[in-house]
């Protein structure tokens, strides 16, 4: 099939690469010449393990392009919106600015019988306007098929997703978007993937409603580990007692500095901030009590290492080992790693942050940080080192190494990934969250 994919951001770029790898014919659109560049050489603009290999292989089929020209998008039967939906600035509902954009633009280009399938997270309710918008403009028909990518993972997601989920419109105008959107993932349907179709609406809160589950999980097990912190618990013991219930499962109750990215915390606001103009604010405003857990873990990393420094940090050596909001990724949006870090600079502390990947994004927000290119360059003379994104090359560092290089002996392991035995029998201090 030929399709469009209008948006060449993290969402808009792992998809085309990864249509094309499903067999079909792709032009990638966005505004951003310089992204399109870059793209267009076969060079993603962001960290993501397994794209660069699929997008060289895709441009070199000849079955993948991209253009800065939405004209381009003519003649392609199905046309995919991955644009954001960021924060509004100063309140907590989503600008849809970028969706309603992309939808005027391509307007003009679509025939009567295409397609358009939203990817983007928007608040409910905003497939019904925009359906109204395209059908009355072209005659087209529009189907809501949100994404469920984790970074890190994302080209699994999109070629191997755990299901499939369809917003189209009623009667046989549906039947025919879902036949369409069957053929798109024909790979996926072959291999039995779990298929939900359903009205726009239901589709829509689908996405929003998986991440505030998952973010009220996370939350959820790190106001635990306060308790377990006032109590002399382990929150780690406990999450892997409760996680044997198979009502409540071990994944996601991790205690640590928090969630971020670009996903959860703006979508939790979104919800809350669309919940409270459907009138239904009171059914959701338990996520802002998730939303504020989660922002508080952040403070409890810093005020560790103020603790650990005798309540003064100021200049004093602070290695920051990680950046990104997780591992496996170059995203700092909204990220606990480099809010914690700031936060410390900010207290006067010299702060020597490191991670494989995010630096070159960190220093684009925050050029008055001082980055290092190692871990053993960060942790020089370092009074005290903070882990806050559990890459596998901060797990996995030994004790009695990183002693022949830090002045002090303190670790703070904002994300209990570290094994706190191997520390303390190094003569380390070990301070987990939550861990006795």
């Amino acid at each position: 099939m030929k399709l469009s994919v209008i948006g060449c951001g993290y969402l808009g770029a792992v998809h085309a690469a990864s249509m094309v790898e499903l067999g079909h014919e792709v032009v990638g659109i966005d505004v951003d010449a310089a992204k399109i560049s870059m793209l267009s050489e076969g060079r993603p603009p962001f960290f993501e393990p397994g794209l660069p290999e699929i997008l060289k292989s895709a441009i070199a089929s000849g079955r993948l392009r991209f253009s800065t020209d939405i004209a381009d998008a003519k003649g392609a039967t199905v046309h995919f919106i991955g644009v954001g939906t960021p924060q509004r600035k100063g309140e907590y509902a989503a600008d849809l600015s970028y969706v309603n954009s992309a939808v005027d633009a391509l307007i003009p280009y679509l025939s009567d019988g295409d397609l358009v399938v939203g990817k983007s997270t928007v608040p409910v309710g905003t497939a019904e306007v925009l359906a109204g918008r395209i059908s009355a403009s072209s005659g087209a028909d529009l189907a809501w098929n949100p994404e469920f990518l984790r970074e890190g993972y994302a080209v699994k997601d999109t070629i191997e997703p755990d299901r499939l989920v369809y917003g189209v419109p009623r009667g046989a105008r549906g039947d025919r978007v879902t036949s369409i959107l069957n053929a798109v993932y024909a790979s996926a349907i072959a291999n039995e993937t779990p298929l939900v179709v359903t009205d726009y609406a239901t589709a829509e809160l689908v996405k929003v409603s998986a991440n505030a589950f998952l973010a009220t999980k996370i939350s959820f097990i790190n106001a635990m580990a306060e308790i377990a912190d006032a109590s002399g618990a382990d929150v780690t013991q406990l999450a892997d007692a409760i996680g044997f219930d198979a009502r409540i499962g071990r994944r996601f109750l991790n205690a640590g500095v928090g969630f971020g990215g670009g996903c959860l915390p703006k979508d939790i606001r979104a919800f809350t901030a669309r919940a409270e103009e459907l009138g239904r604010g009171d059914s959701v405003a338990f996520l802002k009590e998730v939303d504020a857990i989660n922002l508080r873990q952040r403070d409890r990393v810093v005020d560790m290492v103020v603790d650990a420094l005798d309540g003064n940090v100021f200049q004093k050596r602070i290695a920051v080992l990680g950046l990104a909001f997780k591992p496996n990724s170059d995203d700092v949006r909204d990220s606990p790693a480099l809010d914690v870090a700031i936060r410390l600079h900010g207290l006067g502390a010299r702060v020597v942050a490191t991670d494989p990947e995010a630096i070159a994004n960190s220093q684009r927000l925050h050029p008055q940080l001082t980055f290092a290119e190692t871990a053993s360059e960060a942790l020089k003379d370092a009074d005290v080192v903070v882990v806050v994104t559990e890459w596998g090359a901060f797990r996995e560092l030994v004790p009695s190494e990183v002693s022949k290089l830090t002045a002090g002996r303190v670790v703070i392991d904002g994300r209990n990934c570290l094994d706190a035995t191997s520390w303390r029998d190094a003569g380390w201090t070990y301070r987990g969250m939550g861990r006795p």
